[in-house]
C-alpha cells in the first residue's frame, strides 16, 4: 500500500501500469527478493564474511610470525657476528700468546745455545793452551837436547849428565825470556 500512495503522490495515476507494472506479482518478487535476500545474508554472506575475517586473521598472524621470525633472525645474526668475533679475538689472543711463548721458548734455546758454545770455545781455549804449554815442554826439552847435541859436538867433549842438565835449564830460560 506505502507504494501505491508513492506512486499517486509522485506521478500522475497509471504511470506504472503504463510501464507493465503489475502490483501483485511486483510485491509477490519483492517479498521473494527479500527473503532470498535474508537467507543469503543469514546462511551465505555471513558464513562467507566470518570466513575472510578468519582468513584476515590468520594472514595478519602470518604477518605477525613472520615479522617475529625476522626479529629473531636478525638477532641470531648478531649473536652469529658476536660470537664469531669473539672467535676471531679468542683465536688472535691464542695466536699472540703462542708467538709470545715460542719467542720465550726461542730465546731461552738462544741463551742455552750461547752458553753451550761459550763453553765449548772456553773448552776449545783450555784444550789449546794445553796443547800449546805441551808443544813449549816439548820443544823446550828438543831444544835443550840439540843444544846440548850441538855443544858436545862443538866442544867435542861428552857432557856429564849435570852439565847437560845445566845447559837444558839456561836455554828453557831463555827460551821463556
Amino acid at each position: 500500500m506505502i507504494p501505491l500512495i508513492l506512486a499517486s503522490a509522485t506521478s500522475p495515476p497509471g504511470f506504472f501500469e503504463q510501464f507493465g507494472v503489475d502490483w501483485p506479482h511486483f510485491l509477490a518478487q519483492l517479498a521473494t527478493f527479500l527473503i532470498v535476500l535474508w537467507v543469503l545474508k543469514k546462511f551465505a554472506y555471513r558464513p562467507l564474511l566470518d570466513l575472510l575475517k578468519e582468513r584476515e586473521e590468520r594472514i595478519a598472524e602470518t604477518i605477525q610470525k613472520a615479522e617475529q621470525i625476522d626479529k629473531d633472525r636478525a638477532k641470531a645474526e648478531e649473536t652469529h657476528k658476536k660470537i664469531l668475533a669473539d672467535a676471531q679475538a679468542d683465536a688472535q689472543r691464542i695466536i699472540d700468546e703462542a708467538r709470545k711463548v715460542a719467542q720465550r721458548e726461542g730465546d731461552k734455546h738462544l741463551q742455552q745455545a750461547v752458553a753451550e758454545a761459550e763453553h765449548l770455545i772456553s773448552k776449545a781455549r783450555e784444550a789449546t793452551e794445553l796443547d800449546r804449554e805441551r808443544m813449549m815442554a816439548e820443544l823446550k826439552r828438543e831444544v835443550g837436547r840439540l843444544v846440548v847435541e850441538t855443544t858436545a859436538k862443538v866442544t867435542g867433549k861428552v857432557l856429564t849428565p849435570q852439565d847437560q842438565q845445566r845447559l837444558a835449564e839456561e836455554t828453557a830460560r831463555e827460551l821463556a825470556a
